[in-house]
């Protein structure tokens, strides 16, 4: 039973987007923010701690999984299996934020892991579907990273600012610029520096390679402007009202 769940192969059929599958793990990010959001009031020190802890680890064991399952397949290759995908970026920098509570790699993962990692929920590069490992891993890790920036909103009371999308913005192109020479080094396309993802993706609509790189670079730029929106609304309520 463990080696379709944990082997190469797929279990059925490819995935496909917008399925069952994909909408019940798109249903459970909502079920899961809205969890946060609701508790948020109620939560004393010890359960914020255990939230954070939780997540921290969580992530932890989802990459140290994935590199376990690269090992049993045999598919580990540095074309294609480095950290070095903007989610697994996030990732990283997630697990360091809630370990570290920094309120600097907040101002960036908030951006760069909720922005990416809600672009990869809703446009999965997957293959994998239920009950594969790898479908399980490719959701649980995304609902994770996005999970862990809003506890930092709404457990801790962080909040981004004008410049922070700057901050962001300026941090993405710093960690773009060193992945595409690793790119250039390993033949991979980590990031899609190098081209467009094989699945269905919002990069489709960013016209063909390389001007797709720039139209990124102003579809990053409005999604942080967007994600921003909200709190720049409350604070001007805020302001207004004092």
């Amino acid at each position: 039973m463990i080696e379709p769940f944990w082997g190469l192969k797929r279990i059925g059929e490819k995935f496909q987007l917008f399925s069952g599958s994909h909408l019940i793990m798109v249903l459970l990010l909502l079920l899961l923010i809205f969890a946060l959001y609701f508790t948020r009031k109620v939560a004393t020190q010890k359960s914020k701690q255990a939230v954070r802890y939780v997540l921290a680890i969580f992530l932890i064991v989802s990459e140290l999984s994935l590199y376990a399952w690269y090992s049993h397949t045999g598919v580990w290759d540095p074309v294609d299996t480095l950290p070095l995908q903007l989610c697994s970026i996030s990732l990283f920098l997630s697990i360091i934020m809630l370990f570290s509570r920094s309120y600097f790699l907040f101002e960036i993962t908030f951006f760069l892991g909720v922005g990416g990692a809600l672009q990869a929920m809703l446009t999965p590069e997957l293959v994998y579907d239920f009950p594969h490992y790898r479908y399980f891993h490719f959701f649980l890790a995304h609902i994770a990273i996005i999970l862990a920036s809003f506890y930092m909103i709404w457990y801790e009371g962080y909040r981004p600012t004008m410049k922070s999308v700057w901050r962001a913005f300026i941090g993405l192109n710093c960690i773009a610029l060193v992945v595409f020479f690793i790119n250039k080094i390993t033949g991979g396309n980590y990031m899609f520096l190098s081209r467009k993802p094989l699945n269905p993706s919002l990069i489709d609509l960013l016209g063909p390679y390389p001007w797709y790189l720039l139209s990124l670079q102003v579809a990053a730029f409005g999604i942080f402007c967007l994600l921003y929106l909200p709190f720049a609304i409350i604070e001007e309520k805020k302001r207004r009202a004092s």
